[in-house]
């Protein structure tokens, strides 16, 4: 409880300050602004990352990345993170289930009995416990719902999970809202865009608005 009383006041903090680190901007301000960073840092990706690799790689920490001519769905909103809000999820999921492995579930299917600073914040379902966990999660599906059925109204710069074919674990990050928002994505041809419709014959899983204001 101490600790998420201190997570939340350092973001309350730093979502306060804005972009430009000025005090005064109200939640829903720096809410939007946050977001708007994440779309414009998920497009600058486009043309950039032009292939698909899951590999297992060993990666530099913080900060690790394999190329950015590749990689895989969520090292777009890795990416993105990183040079939209200077926030490393690799570090942030680390420290995370190091402290908490046991309420991640992923780890388990895999076989692994501790961390892997490598990997962990590149898996969908590690990165939904833990927007999840630091109270950023808007919505998540109970029961099967079409991929373009999200029930919450989507912002740019939300963040979006799916199952692909009711099984594979898929992200991305909306880049424009209003009735037909669309998503910047890596489903296996490199970062694309795409209207959310696209996903209609898929399974909604996650919504997500992070960093969380409280």
């Amino acid at each position: 409880m101490q600790r998420r009383i201190v997570l939340g006041g350092l973001t309350a903090a730093w979502l306060a300050a804005g972009p430009c680190g000025k005090l005064g901007a109200s939640p829903v301000q720096a809410a939007k602004a946050n977001g708007q960073r994440l779309a414009d840092a998920a497009r600058e990706q486009l043309g950039v990352t032009t292939g698909y690799d899951p590999t297992y790689t060993k990666l530099s920490y913080p900060g690790g990345d394999v190329p950015r001519s590749t990689g895989v769905c969520a090292d777009v909103v890795i990416r993105a993170a990183r040079d939209g809000l200077g926030l490393d999820l690799q570090k942030l999921v680390h420290e995370e289930m190091v402290k908490h492995f046991d309420a991640y579930q992923q780890p388990k299917k895999w076989g692994m009995t501790r961390p892997d600073a490598n990997i962990d914040h590149r898996r969908v379902l590690n990165l939904e416990t833990y927007w999840t966990r630091v109270g950023a999660r808007l919505w998540a599906a109970d029961a099967p719902t079409p991929g373009d059925g999200f029930p919450k109204t989507i912002e740019v710069g939300d963040i979006l999970t799916w199952l692909l074919d009711a099984r594979l674990p898929h992200v991305g990050i909306a880049v424009s809202a209003g009735l037909q928002p669309w998503v910047a994505h890596n489903i296996g041809r490199g970062v694309e865009e795409s209207s959310l419709d696209a996903f209609s014959s898929h399974r909604a899983a996650g919504h997500y608005r992070w960093p969380a204001i409280s």
